[in-house]
């Protein structure tokens, strides 16, 4: 073999191998059963759909997969891709994050949680929370290992995603799978909510996204329970919001979750474009500019860990 081969051929094998060792996916309840789960058939399925998008249905077995910066800062964020509660966008609202976030020095973890669905969940209403309160006790618990500060660990989500994601930013002090004995705190330390869903209230909410979690008969208790905007507290994380206001997801919810944490001295800040749309990603498709520097620029300025 000639030098220049097999040089070249080596250049191959190690770019090869640092990807492969960059990310890594592993069941997100490791070899313990799926809480709040019933025996069935995996169907889960990734195609594009009718916008090009690539997207993934009927998610039963959850999974969490590692995106490691080349330098890490110690701050840690969880990714929840959006779809309606119906499916997730798992690239450009999930792997195209986590390596923005990864070359900011954040590490990503993007997480792949249940689409509620009846068939394999016993209350399908709670298998996301149940899922989001996991990947972040996952995190916390091996942090170290991960070279991640305990306590500088976020959860960030789009769409629908952004409705889970403060869901585990309002509800860390309800224990959604009420057979867990772990006691790791479930409390993210701050949130990043882009075009999120936030409230399933009349007037404001996403009925697709409200329905497929909650169904349509869902009580006022149930509705409540899962509008966020309802569920801050001065002990909420700080929050940063991303929403255009010509968007089919009401730009209403973010505005209602802004003014719960100023309610409630909790620190957030927020973006509103007038144009953009929904579903976006990481850059508005009518201005061009991107949230990702200013979010991270906000998480820079959040106080150290102790």
């Amino acid at each position: 073999m000639k030098l220049q081969q097999y040089i070249f051929l080596s250049f191959i094998f190690l770019f090869c191998f640092a990807n492969m060792n960059a990310q890594q996916t592993f069941p997100l309840y490791g070899n313990d059963p799926i809480p709040n789960s019933k025996p069935a058939e995996n169907r889960e399925k990734t195609e594009i759909n009718d916008w090009k998008i690539e997207f993934t249905t009927e998610t039963s077995e959850p999974t969490l997969t590692y995106f490691k910066p080349a330098k890490s800062n110690g701050t840690a964020v969880i990714v929840c891709p959006g779809g309606g509660y119906s499916g997730t966008a798992g690239d450009h609202e999930g792997r195209q994050i986590a390596k923005a976030l990864n070359e900011a020095g954040i590490a990503a973890f993007v997480l792949k949680y249940r689409i509620p669905n009846d068939r394999y969940c016993v209350d399908k209403s709670l298998a996301p929370l149940q899922d989001a309160q996991q990947a972040i006790r996952t995190v916390r618990k091996r942090a170290k290992e991960w070279g991640i500060f305990p306590h500088r660990i976020g959860i960030m989500g789009f769409s629908a995603g952004g409705h889970l994601a403060a869901s585990a930013a309002t509800h860390f002090d309800f224990t959604a799978d009420a057979t867990c004995k772990d006691t790791t705190s479930v409390r993210p330390d701050f949130v990043g909510l882009i075009y999120p869903v936030i409230s399933f209230r009349d007037g404001v909410g996403h009925d697709g996204s409200m329905e497929n979690l909650i169904g349509k008969e869902a009580s006022l208790q149930q509705v409540a329970f899962f509008s966020n905007e309802l569920r801050v507290t001065p002990q909420s994380p700080p929050a940063f919001l991303v929403h255009a206001q010509d968007d089919w997801v009401k730009v209403q919810n973010s505005m209602l979750y802004q003014q719960a944490c100023i309610e409630n001295g909790v620190p957030v800040e927020a973006h509103f474009w007038a144009n953009g749309g929904h579903g976006f990603g990481l850059k508005n498709p009518v201005n061009g500019q991107e949230w990702m520097p200013w979010l991270v620029a906000w998480v820079n300025q959040l106080p150290s860990p102790n």
